[in-house]
């Protein structure tokens, strides 16, 4: 086997949520804001397996949930404002979190689903 398809051990999480290839931890696994890539740039792997589904979605809106409730009863216990100062807080608070936190964990989800090499079942009769 020659030195080209030795590939160094990756820390999987950080990898993952900075959206680097699996294989190599080198090359661009998402491009834009959370389109795959169909191959990585460096070492030519297939994102083709790489079906994360809702599971990002899921975690970030259950995480930004927590974090938003802990906030609106943070400023309503202390300050007590009327509603649309809570909408007005919470509303861009939780859109910023969803956005900044959906990457990372499309990311984190499809490198775990590389690594324990997970895919779909297939029953046979």
């Amino acid at each position: 086997m020659s030195e080209d398809h030795v590939y160094p051990p990756i820390s999987l999480y950080v990898d993952g949520m900075l959206g680097r290839c699996p294989r190599c931890g080198k090359g661009h696994m998402i491009k834009g804001l959370l389109a795959v890539s169909p191959t990585c740039e460096v070492c030519g792997l297939d994102f083709s397996f790489a079906d994360a589904g809702d599971g990002p979605a899921i975690f970030v809106m259950t995480i930004v949930g927590f974090i938003a409730i802990a906030v609106l009863w943070y400023v309503e216990v202390t300050y007590q404002p009327a509603y649309w100062v809570h909408a007005a807080i919470l509303a861009p608070l939780s859109a910023f979190l969803c956005l900044a936190l959906l990457r990372p964990a499309k990311g984190l989800l499809i490198v775990l689903q590389y690594f324990h090499k997970a895919e779909e079942s297939r029953h046979q009769s």
